[in-house]
């Protein structure tokens, strides 16, 4: 599960400042760029570390820089790419480099947040109750967070399959769009515009009813054991297993339809999930 709620949150806060971050190596990795423009507060943060890094150069502080990785983070379009990231320990040394006001409460933070990753690895549990706790502070209900940690299982499952399987991680958004197209008849991207989702970064299962959730899973870990029966290799074949996985699902999706007599899919969000706010109301 701690792939998909990792992605999901990819995303550290201080004071509402969004730090990126992807686990590598077994421990967090932080973006150096986001941690700079917080201690900064300057308007051209990679002009900053550019010079940064320069100074490291010239200084010999080749310690600092060599520890520096290229980690996919989700950047301002949406997209993933290569970004400058440190650990733990070096981050501590950047700051140190850094002068700044900002700089011993940003470490007090820091601080917390690498130990709780460090509980995370002795106790894998603590991620699940993290994220229980997380939407449960946002506001959702108990029944939407536990289909949507459900989801979350069956994502990571169907991911490290692909992985085993030979899609690249590009590949899994198509991957993705033909599950969704075989479950509820849209492409993801129809399926956010229906949901009024205007922002790339909106993660469309944050914003999915508890039923979308429960058919989203079913589609997925069918399209898993789909792969495993098939021993499916590569992008076409996978690409096959998922169109069919979703189209078991939208067995069900319809069955429900008919009895409920409405569409699952609705222009209902996030918003609407929120507060125990009622579930599939007619639009």
């Amino acid at each position: 599960m701690e792939n998909e709620l990792k992605n999901n949150k990819d995303i550290a806060l201080f004071e509402n400042k969004k730090i990126r971050k992807e686990v590598h190596n077994n421990e967090w990795y932080f973006s150096v760029v986001d941690i700079i423009e917080i201690l900064t507060e300057s308007k051209i943060p990679k002009r900053y570390w550019t010079d940064l890094k320069k100074k490291f150069e010239n200084e010999g502080n080749f310690e600092t820089y060599d520890k520096i990785v290229q980690l996919k983070l989700i950047a301002e379009d949406g997209k993933k790419r290569l970004t400058d990231c440190a650990n733990r320990e070096t981050i501590f040394r950047l700051i140190q480099s850094i002068p700044s006001p900002n700089a011993e409460p940003f470490k007090l933070w820091f601080a917390k947040l690498a130990e709780e990753r460090i509980q995370e690895i002795n106790n894998p549990s603590l991620i699940l109750e993290r994220a229980k706790n997380t939407y449960f502070k946002k506001g959702y209900s108990q029944e939407w967070t536990n289909a949507r940690l459900k989801s979350s299982s069956a994502r990571n499952q169907i991911t490290d399959e692909w992985k085993k399987r030979g899609a690249e991680t590009n590949d899994y958004s198509i991957l993705t769009d033909e599950i969704s197209k075989g479950t509820f008849g849209i492409s993801t991207k129809i399926h956010k515009q229906i949901k009024k989702l205007e922002k790339s970064s909106q993660n469309l299962r944050d914003n999915m009813s508890p039923i979308e959730l429960a058919l989203i899973t079913l589609a997925e870990v069918t399209t898993t054991e789909i792969h495993k029966s098939n021993d499916s290799q590569g992008l076409p074949e996978l690409k096959k297993d998922a169109k069919d996985g979703g189209e078991i699902a939208s067995i069900t999706r319809k069955n429900i339809e008919q009895k409920l007599g409405k569409s699952i899919v609705t222009s209902e969000n996030s918003l609407n999930f929120k507060n125990n706010s009622k579930h599939l109301n007619d639009k």
